[in-house]
């Protein structure tokens, strides 16, 4: 079954902050994936900046990547982030896979939720 959205729930003991650390590995990885990494660095890093210290204050970062086919979203309403695909074709489970990774790395305690609450049909 083709995975069109990964979740990763934040759960008791871990918060916004303990993303900061984790949060440039997985925004870069993500922006090269779907390959829209902006061509001026100090963009790139000026977007990390403004999310790690959203994060820092434990507060919802904004995000950035807002037109690629597949896209990270930190909803308003819960303790989470996630990334979804916007194409029928384009399969997160690699992607999530390796998020999860670093999450783990980072020592975040998380819970993965596939396809949780979005339609992909």
């Amino acid at each position: 079954m083709k995975v069109g959205s990964i979740h990763f729930v934040l759960m008791k003991g871990s918060d916004y902050k303990d993303l900061a650390p984790v949060f440039p590995g997985i925004l870069k990885m993500l922006l090269e994936d779907i390959e829209q990494v902006p061509e001026d660095e100090e963009i790139l890093e000026m977007f990390i900046e403004m999310n790690v210290s959203d994060l820092e204050r434990n507060r919802k970062p904004e995000g950035y990547n807002r037109k690629g086919r597949i896209r990270l979203v930190f909803p308003m309403d819960r303790k989470e982030f996630y990334i979804r695909s916007y194409t029928k074709n384009t399969d997160v489970n690699v992607l999530g896979d390796r998020i999860a990774s670093m999450l783990k790395e980072a020592k975040v305690n998380f819970e993965i939720k596939k396809n949780d609450g979005l339609d992909f049909e």
